[in-house]
């Protein structure tokens, strides 16, 4: 079994979406000791925006490394990321790797009934922070409706959000919200889905 793990805040250790995600892939590893795990650091070591050179794959290294990020994305029974909420919406770093995996003809096709997800059978754990108040089904959260939508697009409709809210309102919301989610992380169905 295999788990792809990403991360995308730019706060390094100071980051509450890195800590909810390690400690999701922990809970993971604890239940499924064999488990292969796979983490990328998506501000650490960002991936080019997608321009005009991507699509023609002119440049042989940026060509090579979209192979490779498709590739563990394929290859990954499950997949962890780390969402910080910056300006209602998700990191940059975060929508370079959707372009990298969202590829017609890899991971969806068109058809005359319409789009059809090729990369079913995938589980998605999302670890949110927003620094105010988001709700899923708010005007302001461009998160979860956008990551929701996108994955079920490609066919993961396996998808759960576990989300520290109100992180920059007062140490004591911090520090409750963190605890929630931990909470929330404890109680996670250790199941993985396996594709038939």
């Amino acid at each position: 079994m295999k788990l792809l793990h990403l991360d995308s805040s730019i706060l390094g250790d100071a980051s509450a979406s890195r800590g909810l995600s390690d400690a999701i892939v922990a809970r993971l590893r604890s239940d499924h000791p064999g488990l292969e795990t796979t983490h990328r650091d998506l501000a650490a070591s960002p991936i080019p925006h997608l321009g005009g050179a991507s699509l023609a794959r002119a440049d042989a290294a940026e060509t090579a490394l979209a192979d490779a990020l498709m590739a563990e994305f394929l290859a990954a029974d499950i997949v962890v990321l780390g969402v910080p909420m910056y300006n209602f919406g998700i990191p940059s770093q975060l929508k370079a790797w959707i372009d990298r995996i969202a590829v017609a003809g890899k991971t969806f096709r068109y058809t005359a009934q319409g789009p059809e997800g090729l990369a079913a059978g995938k589980r998605l754990i999302v670890a949110g922070a927003h620094g105010g108040f988001h709700p899923a089904d708010g005007a302001s959260n461009f998160v979860e409706p956008y990551l929701r939508f996108v994955f079920a697009f490609l066919g993961v409709t396996d998808v759960e959000f576990i989300t520290a809210e109100g992180l920059s309102v007062s140490p004591e919301q911090r520090a409750l919200a963190l605890r929630e989610a931990q909470a929330r992380i404890a109680r996670l169905e250790p199941a993985l889905p396996l594709a038939a």
